[in-house]
């Protein structure tokens, strides 16, 4: 029988008959698949179709075999089946084993969550866990689900078969985690896999802790499989305490989170979920304070350490008795994300000398003792530790370098009555006697002791405190300035050989090659010399242009490797204020890498375009004096810097772009060949990583041998761009700046004049104009790099399907993402740039079934290409013929 067949002969009313429901005179009715307290869901007899309109349900709309699929929680076949026995067509028997384990799960977990919204137990618990059930995804077992000819004998089947009921010994059945709070744990492809229940009673009736249950054969993960692209992964003991975390805006927009199954449970599919994870850069332990949690510490850092050897792996310092949730329960809500800042990282060493040299100087996570005879234990520096006469003291985070203030973040514990929630927190300025008075008295209603005397040690810690920061504070001016790099002789001898040899251009792009950049031979070079620029006189500036998953960030990285690594500062993200509140001199002549400029708001753009152009930023505030009083006052932060930023919208970047060089990333084919070849290579063993580490390590202590000359042009006024070019004066200026630059990388093989200036070359123009063609080419070009490339393939393909007639032809989407392997937004993107710049037109279709387009616009690329390389090399080959300007 053919699906349109059912529908036809089965109503929609026999459908709902079915479930004991039935539609008002107005044909509506209660949405059963929500909880729903006015009738938001409509019927359609005449077409056997639904709709709920309530904006809390998901369902949506359907007919017959849709209403069925989602009552039972079933496939469309197995609801096609139950359709054609409605209508008394013989089917197949269906057993238990019909059932997914997937679609049982996620049925009675769908039950467990409106047992939830009805259960004055269950939410009684979760609030008194701090928990918030109507934001989580969390479920009650009230153990009735089956009761009641609730589910057939076929359900009942499969919940026995998962573990969800047990038969009874005198008839009936056991509910597995009756009385419990529910979570589900998920597969990759985001189904409940497996259920994870804990008790809401405080004991189970022997005095023992409150319990925790697991389906058998568990499965899944909580809350799920992470995003692929999170760099920091928070791991918590348990599943209760990743709950707590997910309630934490700051921490879910900066980290992911997910939940080990107590301190024996990580599990084979945690360490694979994790080790998919390829952009991860650290891994975060958050476990209980006590000794089982300080064990796991140990023992997990270690197996994370050898499954990610390349990542950072730190543990937050869980004070004694504590955890998560309770941290979260018994302290101001500010508490958790202060205590990952706070957080310290694991080291780890390769001998049994190294360990034990580290382990003087590293903190020991396990050390709960504080220190007596009223001396500071700095051991750890972001929790420093003191004992007084009357209780225990504890300065998290570390001291600020402000020498006119004294404000720390402060613990204090009673010594005589020592526990969980005998701690005072607070933030204080020890340099503010009244604020040290009101913490003395707050502290000591909490923790019943003499405010007088706690008063007394806040004084004493004031004084080992402000010595304490004296010492650092010293060591800090001796140590300060740029780190001096020691190079050794022979390395030196090499990076002299290399720079004043000959083919010094050709001899660089082949050890960038080397040091592991794949392909891209014209922009790795340029990019490189542009790096370069960051201790120069005049800095240059570039933007990486290229399309979601181009490799742009990834040309990015590698280039940035290969310049000495205490002048470059890369970032993923950066907030609107941040460059404005760097040290006067923290940004001279550093290299600047921004991973997504599309992710910068536009205060922080302007900052970094005034770097760019002005060299400086400048910021009117507001501060006090020494006598206390308010005046306003000028921050400087100064540059110049280099910079590479990568961008999928370049074209939006007005301003950026015409400060910027402008380089499209290869997106072609056979780029993407020579990438995957070199993967599968480096995969296989056959890439001598060592080598590419030594070839940049050359590469650095090459830039580190130039010195930032002035230079002079003698030809600058010989060679003009094109006038068609977009924004003519900055673009010269960008070409004469990196002819310049040019130079600078010749210094070893260049004359200087009588002022110490090095003289440019006509080769310096030559190696110019031919590096820097392509990004000349993109000025004029209206498209941008991502789109040319596109536009270009696209003719292309429209070319050989439409023949003789291709300026006619039509196409769609659908046809041209499936010939030319794009993806759907990019291409939504690409025909939405083309239509507005009017090189297509829409030609047909609908917005329901797909519109056709046609190239109304054949320009030609190639022509405007070959009139710009004769241009500039008509005038590049005059000034052979020229004399050196006098």
């Amino acid at each position: 029988m053919e699906i349109s067949e059912i529908k036809s002969r089965l109503s929609i009313e026999k459908v709902l008959s079915l479930y004991n429901l039935t539609p008002d005179h107005n044909n509506r009715l209660k949405c059963p698949f929500h909880d729903d307290k006015t009738p938001s869901m409509q019927v359609y007899p005449k077409t056997g179709t639904w709709t709920c309109f309530s904006s809390n349900c998901s369902a949506g709309s359907g007919d017959q075999i849709d209403f069925i699929m989602r009552r039972e929680s079933c496939t469309k076949h197995e609801a096609i089946l139950k359709a054609k026995e409605l209508l008394g067509v013989a089917t197949t028997p269906l057993d238990a084993e019909s059932f997914s384990k997937s679609a049982v799960l996620t049925k009675i977990f769908t039950s467990f969550k409106n047992g939830m919204q009805r259960s004055v137990v269950g939410r009684q618990y979760m609030e008194g866990r701090g928990l918030d059930p109507d934001r989580l995804e969390v479920g009650y077992n009230s153990g009735q689900y089956h009761h009641n000819g609730k589910v057939n004998d076929r359900l009942i089947k499969s919940y026995v078969k998962y573990g969800l009921l047990k038969p009874g010994v005198k008839g009936g059945h056991q509910v597995f985690g009756k009385g419990c709070i529910c979570f589900a744990l998920k597969n990759k492809a985001g189904q409940v896999a497996g259920l994870y229940f804990r008790s809401t009673m405080e004991t189970n009736g022997n005095g023992n802790h409150a319990r925790h249950f697991y389906l058998k054969d568990r499965q899944g993960l909580y809350p799920g499989y992470l995003d692929p692209d999170i760099k920091k992964l928070i791991l918590t003991e348990a599943v209760i305490d990743a709950a707590t975390l997910l309630q934490e805006d700051e921490i879910v927009k900066e980290y992911g989170i997910l939940a080990l199954y107590g301190t024996n449970g990580m599990t084979e599919e945690h360490k694979a979920a994790i080790r998919d994870l390829t952009k991860l850069e650290e891994i975060v332990l958050f476990f209980d304070g006590d000794a089982a949690g300080k064990e796991a510490l140990k023992k997990y850092s270690e197996s994370l350490q050898e499954l990610k050897p390349e990542i950072r792996i730190s543990y937050v310092d869980t004070p004694e008795g504590e955890d998560v949730n309770s941290l979260a329960i018994a302290h101001e809500s500010g508490i958790l994300p202060h205590l990952l800042e706070s957080r310290q990282a694991f080291s780890f060493s390769s001998s049994t000398e190294n360990s034990s040299t580290e382990k003087k100087n590293e903190p020991d996570p396990d050390r709960t003792s504080a220190p007596t005879g009223g001396k500071l234990d700095a051991t750890n520096p972001y929790n420093l530790r003191y004992q007084g006469e009357i209780a225990r003291y504890s300065i998290r985070g570390g001291l600020r370098s402000d020498m006119d203030s004294l404000k720390v973040s402060i613990v204090i514990e009673s010594l005589q009555r020592a526990g969980p929630y005998q701690k005072y927190r607070n933030k204080v300025d020890l340099y503010e006697n009244r604020q040290v008075e009101r913490v003395a008295r707050e502290a000591s209603d909490k923790l019943d002791v003499r405010a007088d005397l706690v008063e007394l040690d806040l004084h004493r810690l004031t004084d080992i405190v402000e010595e304490y920061r004296d010492r650092l504070y010293a060591k800090g001016k001796e140590q300060a300035g740029p780190p001096v790099v020691k190079m050794d002789p022979s390395l030196v001898a090499r990076c002299r050989e290399l720079l004043s040899g000959p083919d010094l251009i050709e001899r660089l792009n082949q050890l960038i090659g080397q040091s592991g950049v794949v392909g891209e031979k014209t922009n790795r070079l340029f990019l490189f010399i542009i790096a370069t620029s960051f201790k120069m006189p005049d800095t240059l500036h570039a933007l990486i242009q290229g399309s979601t998953g181009s490799g742009k960030t990834h040309l990015l990285e590698r280039i940035s490797r290969l310049i000495p690594q205490e002048d470059v500062k890369r970032f993923t993200r950066v907030t609107d204020s941040s460059f404005y509140n760097y040290g006067a001199y923290d940004l001279q002549n550093k290299l600047i890498c921004l991973e997504d400029l599309d992710g910068m708001k536009e205060e922080a753009q302007l900052a970094f375009r005034e770097l760019q152009s002005r060299e400086m930023l400048s910021t009117s505030t507001t501060g006090q004096d020494d006598k206390g009083n308010l005046r306003s006052y000028e921050k400087v932060v100064y540059g110049p810097i280099a910079s590479l930023a990568c961008t999928t919208r370049g074209e939006i970047y007005e301003d950026n772009m015409s400060r910027c060089f402008v380089i499209a990333v290869d997106e072609t084919m056979e780029q993407t060949e020579r990438v995957i070849t070199y993967q599968n290579r480096k995969a296989s063993g056959k890439i001598d990583t060592g080598r590419e580490q030594d070839t940049a390590l050359l590469l650095q202590s090459c830039i580190r041998l130039l010195k930032p000359y002035p230079v002079i042009n003698p030809y600058a006024d010989k060679v003009h761009l094109p006038q068609e070019a977009h924004k003519i004066r900055r673009l010269n200026e960008l070409y004469q700046s990196f002819v310049r630059q040019v130079t600078l990388v010749h210094q070893y093989k260049r004359q200087k004049d009588s002022r110490g200036r090095l003289i440019s070359r006509k080769e310096d123009l030559l190696v110019a104009a031919d590096i820097m063609f392509e990004s000349i080419l993109l000025k004029i070009d209206e498209l941008d790099g991502s789109l040319r490339q596109f536009y270009e393939r696209l003719k292309d393909y429209i070319k050989g399907m439409g023949g003789d007639h291709y300026d006619t032809y039509t196409f769609g989407q659908r046809e041209v993402r499936q010939a030319l392997n794009v993806s759907k937004s990019q291409l939504q993107r690409f025909i939405y740039d083309l239509i507005s710049l009017e090189y297509i037109a829409v030609s047909g279709g609908h917005i329901n079934r797909g519109y056709r387009y046609r190239i109304i616009y054949w320009d030609d690329i190639t022509r405007m290409r070959s009139r710009l390389k004769r241009h500039l090399e008509g005038q590049l080959a005059q000034l052979e013929l020229m004399e050196v300007p006098g």
